[in-house]
């Protein structure tokens, strides 16, 4: 989900869902760049600044934001279509 200023909180930002307890781990790791977002924060998923990540990085949170959520059988073959960069979620 992309947000502009959402509530005048300052931001352009994605909000994305993520791997179980990889929220977490990001915004301890840089808060300058992920937050907990209201609403959905709740079910794990991280707000992302975008002016703190360059394009690969937000390619690879879509990608795994994607894996998260897509029906098992579609996610399958996609993994059959990477290579072997690709990393399932948790």
């Amino acid at each position: 989900m992309f947000l502009d200023n959402h509530h005048d909180d300052g931001r352009i930002a994605v909000w994305l869902p993520a791997p179980m307890g990889f929220q977490e781990t990001l915004i301890e790791s840089a808060p300058e760049t992920y937050f907990k977002p209201p609403y959905v924060g709740g079910r794990g998923w991280v707000g992302i600044e975008l002016n703190q990540v360059n394009d690969d990085e937000l390619y690879a949170h879509i990608e795994q934001a994607w894996c998260v959520v897509a029906p098992k059988k579609l996610l399958a073959s996609f993994k059959d279509n990477v290579d072997d960069t690709f990393v399932e979620p948790s």
